[in-house]
C-alpha cells in the first residue's frame, strides 16, 4: 500500500544517510510513493551494458539511481535540513507541509 509521503517532485533535500550522505543539496526529479524511493539529480549509478543495434559500442553507462526518502531530509526556506510534518490550515482548511524545526508553512 503507497503511502502519503513528506517529500515532492521538486523539492530540495539533503541525504542523510548511504553513500551519497552528506553531499550538497540535491533536487527531487522523481518520486514513488509505491516503493517509497526517490530519483535525485546529479545520483547514479554505473551499469554494464552489451553492444546492441541502438548502442552498438556497449559499455559503462550511468543510469539515475533511487533513494529510499527515509534516507533523505528536506531543506527549508532559510536552508536548513528539516522534518517535515502536516497540519489542516486554519484559512484555507487544507493540509499543508510544515517545518519542525522553525514551524514555518513549506510550499
Amino acid at each position: 500500500m503507497a503511502t502519503k509521503l513528506k517529500i515532492k517532485k521538486g523539492d530540495t533535500v539533503v541525504v542523510i544517510a548511504g553513500e551519497h550522505r552528506g553531499e550538497d543539496r540535491r533536487k527531487v526529479l522523481t518520486v514513488d510513493p509505491k516503493s517509497s524511493r526517490a530519483t535525485l539529480e546529479g545520483v547514479t549509478i554505473k551499469k554494464h551494458s552489451k553492444p546492441t543495434a541502438k548502442f552498438p559500442q556497449g559499455g559503462i553507462v550511468d543510469i539515475p539511481a533511487t533513494i529510499h526518502v527515509s534516507n533523505l531530509m528536506l531543506v527549508d526556506g532559510d536552508g536548513n535540513a528539516t522534518r517535515v510534518g502536516r497540519r489542516l490550515n486554519e484559512k484555507t482548511n487544507k493540509i499543508e507541509r510544515y517545518s519542525k524545526k522553525n514551524n514555518k508553512a513549506l510550499n
